[in-house]
């Protein structure tokens, strides 16, 4: 018997994706797994994502559209896809990212599992690595990669079980709040990196900053109001694939360190705006030049 799930997918003035990831999404290739809707959830776009959600959705029945008037953040948007949604096994996504063909197929048949409680794969950036801010991009996700495989760490497209009616709303690391929620329900986590999904980290170091500064605070905001720390906290295994990363690379030491530099820079403005500031960003800045991904 296959494994039947829905799609969120959540946008915010992505005409210039959104069209790529439906197609991604409505041509995947399954063989135990059934998509039974795409529910793409719109925050207050501006552009032509909507008309573009709806004139899909005519050639393609599975696909519907709600709206929100106002960007109220993601954790906002995934709890209206919730509320909606008709399957018990659910999977999100961000309007700006597009799975590989068969990445459906392999989060979503991992929970034949009954003690899974969540999945996902290998976010895997197009930004080219000859730029100093692409460069810094590609290590954090390859990063990401070593992390994973010590303790799974998701993230940029999800699965999991339906054993909450909502997920806090003011979380700005959605991703994240889900992992806390069904580990503390007693699930199990799982880290599939042959799952890939392409995405487009920032252009500019204005961008990245602004992104890093808002995860720093989101992970901070996260350990105190869910009680729930990312792998990425944690400054042993920091240490470690550090290492591992210069070990493979040594060639590249110079910009790994002004990397870490950076990060760190990023991660005290997080800390500052969260305990100085008291700010949550959970409806969050955009940073431009992530979109308009190509592969």
């Amino acid at each position: 018997m296959k494994i039947s799930c829905s799609i969120g997918v959540f946008a915010h003035n992505e005409e210039a994706n959104i069209l790529h990831l439906l197609k991604a999404l409505t041509s995947q290739k399954l063989s135990e797994v059934s998509i039974r809707e795409i529910i793409v959830v719109s925050s207050a776009s501006t552009d032509r994502t909507d008309d573009i959600v709806r004139d899909y959705a005519l050639q393609n029945p599975d696909v519907s559209l709600y709206t929100q008037a106002r960007r109220e953040g993601k954790s906002s948007a995934i709890n209206l896809f919730m509320k909606h949604a008709q399957e018990q096994v659910l999977v999100v996504i961000s309007g700006d990212v597009i799975p590989a063909e068969d990445t459906i197929e392999l989060i979503v048949s991992a929970f034949r599992d009954p003690a899974l409680g969540a999945s996902g794969g290998r976010p895997v950036p197009v930004n080219d690595s000859k730029s100093f801010i692409g460069y810094a991009v590609n290590l954090l996700w390859r990063l990401h990669h070593r992390m994973a495989l010590i303790s799974p760490k998701l993230g940029e497209m999800i699965a999991f079980r339906k054993v909450m009616d909502s997920i806090p709303k003011d979380s700005a690391v959605d991703e994240a709040s889900i992992e806390a929620i069904v580990k503390q329900q007693g699930l199990t986590l799982r880290y599939i990196p042959e799952a890939i999904i392409h995405n487009k980290g920032p252009e500019n170091i204005a961008d990245f900053i602004k992104q890093r500064r808002r995860i720093q605070n989101g992970h901070l905001w996260l350990a105190a109001k869910q009680n729930y720390q990312v792998i990425s906290q944690d400054k042993r295994t920091l240490i470690t694939i550090l290492k591992e990363e210069l070990t493979e690379q040594p060639q590249a030491a110079v910009r790994l360190a002004l990397a870490v530099l950076l990060e760190i820079y990023c991660r005290a403005l997080g800390t500052w705006d969260f305990y100085v500031r008291g700010k949550n960003p959970f409806a969050w800045e955009i940073a431009h030049s992530t979109k308009q991904l190509k592969r």
